[in-house]
């Protein structure tokens, strides 16, 4: 599979050098002017990883950061002539995954994607573990103790989602758009009917892993240590 990488810098010399650098090593390079143009391309077409500059005009990298941190989980790296600590602060505060200060090299700029590409691999790998209870992705199938339990597809998928990062905190709009879509017209309610039947259907097995319930924002999976 060919990794899609998102090009979001309004200077059109620092997209060329990109272009030519990421097209070298192989990558599919999509490439916008400015945030909103680049929200629109992750909106329509795949992504796998995003190279956003801070200062860009209609939406700037930090609102950008914000928006795909909502509703997607892919890698980012903030691009930016700033290098003060305060600015980095608010880069990852915006949630951004890596920062990169201009002028760099883009051998550099390589290794980071690599390393955060390895990094969002093994969190999206086919199987998850979960002390006795193991979550294959690949044939929807759920085993506990070597027992195979199939349940409905938008329980296991939310179930994979939350599997996924066990400890992060997802929000009810987050959960629906990432397991229902982004078409999706049904209300947030959803999400706690499917929580409470994963909680009723995995019951005997909070010594391997607890969903919880975050108070005005909305559910983590917790993997109890043993």
């Amino acid at each position: 599979m060919r990794i899609h990488v998102l090009v979001a810098d309004d200077d059109p010399h620092i997209r060329e050098l990109l272009r030519f650098v990421l097209k070298k090593e192989g990558y599919v390079v999509l490439e916008a002017v400015d945030g909103a143009e680049a929200w629109d391309v992750i909106e329509r077409k795949q992504v796998h990883l995003a190279v956003v500059d801070v200062m860009m005009p209609a939406k700037d990298g930090l609102e950008l950061c914000e928006e795909i941190r909502k509703y997607y989980d892919i890698p980012v790296i903030l691009l930016t002539a700033k290098g003060e600590l305060e600015d980095k602060e608010k880069g990852f505060l915006s949630g951004t995954d890596d920062y990169i200060v201009k002028p760099f090299e883009p051998k550099e700029l390589l290794f980071r994607m690599k390393a955060l590409l390895r990094r969002y691999q093994m969190v999206s790998s086919e199987i998850i573990k979960l002390n006795d209870t193991v979550i294959d992705r690949k044939s929807y199938e759920i085993a506990v103790r070597g027992e195979v339990h199939t349940i409905p597809l938008k329980e296991f998928e939310l179930l994979s989602q939350l599997a996924s990062h066990p400890g992060r905190i997802f929000t009810r709009e987050q959960l629906l758009h990432l397991v229902w879509g982004a078409d999706y017209e049904g209300g947030s309610r959803t999400i706690d009917v499917h929580i409470k039947r994963l909680r009723e259907r995995f019951q005997d097995q909070k010594g391997d892993f607890t969903i919880t319930t975050i108070r005005g924002l909305g559910y983590k999976l917790e993997v109890q240590s043993r």
